[in-house]
């Protein structure tokens, strides 16, 4: 029997405990902080925890990136308002930031005693690639996604190619391409309510 959901009430979003906003936020700020991250945090949040759909965990992630700051602090700040209010927001941020802190902090000092070693810089380049291919993974897994809609993916890659390739400065191409994609946005939006 098919089951009709009244347009009026729509179904919840899942709600998360206070607790497993912690662990999770504890978890991703341990096991990854810098580059990566947005697909560290969609792993958790829209894959493995449900949290979230794929659709608004890319609104929550261009929110996070319009504002000033650090993407995934302003990451976890928005998930947890979203999902818990504002005692959310707080325990997401706290769990996201403590981990980074307390690496940093260890890792300055270790630093420190074997920067004259060329194998240290080896070891952080090669951390750097392991950022960037999981961001290159959660974008195209999000591609994926984006049945018909070629707007959107043909802005993105004309904001790659001209803030990483032709190394514009991202700050007016990001201005730049907002009004489209706002545009495509609500034109998408309007389609999807009339048909």
């Amino acid at each position: 029997m098919e089951q009709r959901v009244d347009a009026s009430n729509p179904p919840e979003e899942p709600r998360a405990s206070l607790g497993s906003l912690l662990m999770s936020f504890l978890k991703l700020g341990a096991s990854s902080f810098g580059g990566g991250m947005a697909a560290w945090t969609y792993r958790e949040i829209v894959e493995r925890r449900g949290w979230m759909t794929d659709e608004n965990f890319l609104q929550t992630q261009t929110i996070a990136q319009i504002l000033p700051g650090a993407n995934p602090v302003n990451l976890a700040v928005y998930i947890g308002l979203k999902l818990r209010g504002l005692p959310g927001a707080i325990i997401a941020t706290f769990a996201m930031v403590a981990p980074a802190f307390a690496v940093i902090i260890l890792l300055s000092t270790v630093y420190r005693q074997l920067s004259a070693y060329p194998e240290t810089h080896s070891v952080l380049r090669g951390l750097a690639c392991v950022g960037i291919a999981s961001t290159l993974t959660m974008g195209m897994k999000t591609a994926r996604r984006l049945h018909g809609q070629t707007l959107p993916i043909l802005i993105a890659l004309a904001v790659f190619i001209m803030v990483g390739v032709l190394r514009w400065p991202l700050v007016p191409v990001v201005f730049a391409s907002i009004p489209p994609s706002v545009l495509v946005s609500y034109l998408s939006s309007r389609d999807k309510k009339h048909g």
